[in-house]
């Protein structure tokens, strides 16, 4: 075997070392999945027909709730740290003895192999070893404890509800996705996000009436032109702060790139009462959507169409999450791709 192919082959180790260390699963997708759906936030909405499957929601301002701290969180967080740490620090050992394995192959590897002799590869053994200590003392330090699961809630099966029928785009305030963040941070009347509850909240049914279905259909036309004229008082009055939170940061980062999201003709096809229920002093109700709507990205400055079809309607399946309480009406608190 030539010193070419040997290289070749130590490459190839080099690679494979690299990635049992670093690799990682990938985010899901910014923006596609956001909100709070109150106590329910962590678990995957009921499936329906619109929406067969829906994982739950992905970035979120709700904290995972914790289960029975004392001891659920006690017994799953020791076990869940040392697999964490267990598995890092396997992979740097494997990193570790690949990288001798490939000096090996490239000629200058373990002493004993090269002709260095039996010290050196004592030396490299002792060197070794020093290191695999050290990964381990790393790892263990920075384990921690593994966040416990909440309670599951029982669900009732989707209900069908069918539609009821159906300028310059507005400045981009000063800093809007930082006033939008502080005011979802401070909650501004919607207080289920921060901190977990110390108790769980009583939860029960609720019955979706004609008049929210009308709702829930206005505020997802409404939602989508106020987006569409950057018009964030009106996002404000539509929105959780939270969700306001999230469409600000998109708003902006469109005009920092010098575009912006066109949106017109929105018109739901079908929907579907996944879930509604109440809890405390809050009424949530989790919605499959399917609707149509002309959605393009334009060029800010000349108005080309950057990406989408100006004459051909995108058919979207979502999952809309809207909330109303005693000082609010109903609110979207959360979209969910479908």
């Amino acid at each position: 075997m030539n010193r070419t192919m040997l290289r070749s082959l130590g490459l190839i180790a080099t690679g494979l070392a690299l990635f049992t260390i670093a690799a990682e699963p990938a985010e899901a997708r910014r923006g596609g999945s956001f909100g709070s759906r109150g106590a329910r936030t962590h678990m995957a909405p009921p499936p329906t027909v619109t929406a067969p499957k829906v994982a739950p929601v992905q970035r979120t301002m709700t904290e995972r709730p914790a289960a029975n701290p004392a001891s659920r969180m006690g017994q799953n967080a020791a076990p869940a740290a040392a697999g964490r740490s267990g598995g890092l620090a396997k992979g740097l050992i494997g990193g570790l003895i690949a990288g001798g394995l490939i000096g090996m192959l490239l000629g200058n590897g373990f002493g004993a192999l090269n002709g260095s002799g039996i010290l050196m590869a004592l030396l490299q053994g002792v060197l070794l070893g020093g290191l695999v200590w050290l990964a381990f003392r790393l790892f263990r330090r920075r384990s921690g404890a593994a966040p416990a699961t909440g309670p599951a809630f029982a669900t009732a099966g989707g209900a069908p509800f069918a539609p009821t029928t159906g300028g310059d785009p507005a400045a981009v305030s000063a800093n809007p996705f930082a006033r939008a963040q502080q005011e979802a941070q401070a909650g501004n009347g919607h207080g289920n996000w921060g901190a977990a509850a110390a108790t769980a909240p009583v939860m029960r049914d609720l019955a979706i009436t004609n008049a929210d279905k009308a709702d829930f259909e206005r505020l997802l036309g409404e939602v989508q032109d106020a987006f569409a004229r950057e018009d964030y008082g009106s996002l404000r009055a539509l929105t959780t702060p939270e969700v306001m939170s999230y469409l600000a940061e998109e708003l902006s980062e469109n005009a920092t790139q010098g575009r912006r999201n066109a949106v017109s003709g929105t018109e739901l096809l079908d929907a579907e009462v996944a879930e509604a229920w109440s809890e405390d002093d809050a009424d949530y109700a989790t919605i499959a959507m399917h609707y149509q709507s002309i959605d393009v990205l334009l060029d800010r400055t000349s108005g080309a169409v950057i990406s989408g079809d100006p004459a051909q309607p995108t058919r979207t399946r979502e999952l809309w999450t809207f909330v109303r309480d005693a000082r609010n009406p109903w609110r979207l608190s959360a979209i969910q791709e479908a």
